[in-house]
């Protein structure tokens, strides 16, 4: 039955040893407190009552232990006895050291203590007690010494009922506190506001870094693959007959998976953590003519811009971009021709690449690569459209050159 579960769950009596583990941790305060007693009154009343000497002593040391505890870095002693002892899901350090997540610890640690030391103390006194009153009925009659201080007459046999329903009173207290203090330990030892935030900023920039990760290796690789099956579909068909053509294919082939190598060596260097911090830089549009020639694509190029002076964030988105259009160019273009125009606005640059595309294809759907590009450019805080006019794929890119250092930061 659910009434009687707390007597024989295991969580009951972990709990119940998280409290006598608070009661132990109190003993030192208790006993500074006994210390100042008695160099400020000159006599000690550690030996006297709960009510008369040790509750006032008790309740005088909670503001000290909550004092301490702001100082001290008690989270660890607070955390780990919760996480094993209490199940409760929480953090074993804290990754932000405010005194918002100072003042939730002290909390939590002066609730420890306190309880600790109010249970414990019931608990020494209740279990002897009434281990005393069950048996006192049962063997006074043949203890001299029992029974020359205690008459036992017929009222004494209530003992024998009283006893045992303490002691589960007292099992049902245990159960009901370290109920409570997992309630709370959630809301004193979970995340603060500024943790939260912290671990919410984390979580935006891997999930940042991720993306940016996976658009790197879809434009490279994906670029370099494409490259190299048209090339070798190419250069099989023509071996026999145009060998000098095959062999160029080959060579092109051979630059542009070296290239794919040192670019995907590039990323997974950025992903091992003993990877070197010094990772080549990637490329941008200077590097233009050489990703044309490699492309595989029969491309005519168009610049009215100065690319070496570009800051390195938007050529290298820039270059990404065209590397992109022209791999779609040779995967679904009819004839494997492009036109590259790259020109200045009033206030950044303009990538344009188109391509021929059949009358009767279907148009292209928006798959990872227009989906890569546009968030490149929105990064940058531009614009991309993508899209067939007049019987050519139309890929056009607005690149603000004033926000890229606000988006490289």
């Amino acid at each position: 039955m659910t009434v009687f579960r707390p007597l024989t769950s295991l969580s009951t009596y972990r709990g119940w040893m998280w409290l006598v583990l608070g009661g132990a941790m109190l003993m030192p305060y208790m006993m500074a407190a006994e210390v100042m007693r008695m160099l400020v009154i000159g006599e000690s009343d550690f030996g006297s009552t709960l009510i008369t000497a040790q509750l006032p002593a008790f309740v005088a040391m909670l503001p000290v232990i909550a004092v301490t505890a702001l100082v001290l870095p008690v989270r660890l002693l607070s955390a780990i006895p919760a996480r094993s002892l209490l199940g409760v899901a929480i953090p074993v350090a804290a990754s932000i050291r405010d005194w918002d997540r100072r003042a939730r610890d002290a909390a939590w640690f002066t609730l420890h203590l306190g309880l600790g030391g109010l249970v414990s103390g019931i608990t020494l006194a209740v279990i002897p007690f009434a281990g005393f009153i069950t048996v006192l009925p049962l063997v006074s009659s043949r203890n001299e010494l029992i029974g020359k201080y205690f008459t036992v007459h017929w009222e004494a046999w209530w003992g024998l009922v009283l006893g045992p329903l303490m002691l589960l009173a007292l099992v049902y207290l245990a159960w009901f506190t370290t109920w409570l203090v997992r309630w709370l330990a959630p809301r004193l030892l979970g995340a603060t506001a500024a943790e939260k935030l912290a671990e919410t900023r984390a979580r935006a920039a891997n999930l940042a870094a991720r993306n940016r990760i996976a658009r790197e290796l879809h434009d490279s690789v994906g670029h370099a693959l494409s490259v190299v099956t048209v090339q070798s579909a190419a250069a099989g068909r023509v071996i026999d007959s145009n060998p000098e053509f095959a062999r160029r294919a080959m060579s092109s082939i051979e630059e542009t998976a070296r290239r794919a190598l040192e670019e995907l060596d590039t990323v997974l260097g950025i992903l091992r953590e003993d990877g070197p911090a010094d990772t080549e830089p990637a490329r941008g549009l200077d590097a233009l003519s050489a990703l044309v020639a490699s492309s595989g694509i029969d491309a005519s190029v168009e610049v009215d811009a100065d690319l070496a002076a570009l800051p390195p964030l938007v050529s290298r988105e820039g270059y990404r971009i065209v590397q992109e259009s022209l791999t779609n160019a040779l995967r679904y273009g009819p004839d494997r021709t492009a036109t590259v125009r790259i020109t200045t606005t009033h206030n950044g640059l303009r990538v344009r690449v188109t391509n021929p595309i059949a009358p009767s294809a279907a148009p292209p759907r928006e798959g990872r690569g227009i989906i890569g590009m546009r968030e490149r450019v929105t990064v940058l805080g531009g614009t991309l459209s993508a899209g067939p006019r007049d019987g050519r794929w139309v890929v056009t890119a607005e690149l603000p050159i004033g926000q890229a250092d606000a988006a490289a930061s």
